[in-house]
């Protein structure tokens, strides 16, 4: 095999989420150190399935929930949230496989650009994004709570 050839992506039966699966896919986010108490992540799926701009993606390996990307648009450029893969099986692309899934819908609802947040503090996932292909974009985020909570790290 040549040494230069991009090594083939794992196939993952991809998916929207369904009722069934919001547990496992919680518990994969938690697991994974996604979650925050001021997120509550079931009222984030709940929100994203409400409309036809977002969704939540998973893949599967077998019967397995391995992987999540929840993606939707403004009209204008897409996002991605809660990416994540499971800990147990990292190493074996299937971040790459449900980016690309996310990346398709995207495409698929007519978005030319795909952002997404990544904590200062995250490095790992910083550098998985860059192998794929996202660079850091020189923007400052600003954030207020509309209920008048105080701000959140």
């Amino acid at each position: 095999m040549n040494a230069s050839a991009p090594k083939p992506l794992p196939p993952l039966a991809i998916a929207p989420i369904a009722d069934a699966d919001i547990p496992a896919v919680v518990a994969l986010w938690q697991a994974c150190g996604l979650t925050r108490p001021w997120n509550d992540p079931a009222s984030d799926i709940a929100l994203a399935r409400r409309g036809p701009n977002s969704t939540v993606l998973i893949g599967r390996d077998g019967g397995a929930i391995v992987a999540t990307a929840m993606a939707g648009h403004d009209g204008h450029r897409g996002w991605v949230y809660y990416v994540a893969t499971d800990p147990e099986r990292r190493g074996r692309g299937y971040g790459r496989v449900i980016m690309n899934a996310a990346e398709d819908w995207l495409r698929a609802a007519g978005m030319a650009k795909v952002q997404l947040m990544v904590r200062r503090e995250n490095a790992q996932a910083g550098a998985f994004y860059q192998s794929i292909g996202y660079a850091e974009a020189q923007t400052i985020v600003f954030a207020k709570w509309l209920d008048g909570r105080a701000p959140t790290p």
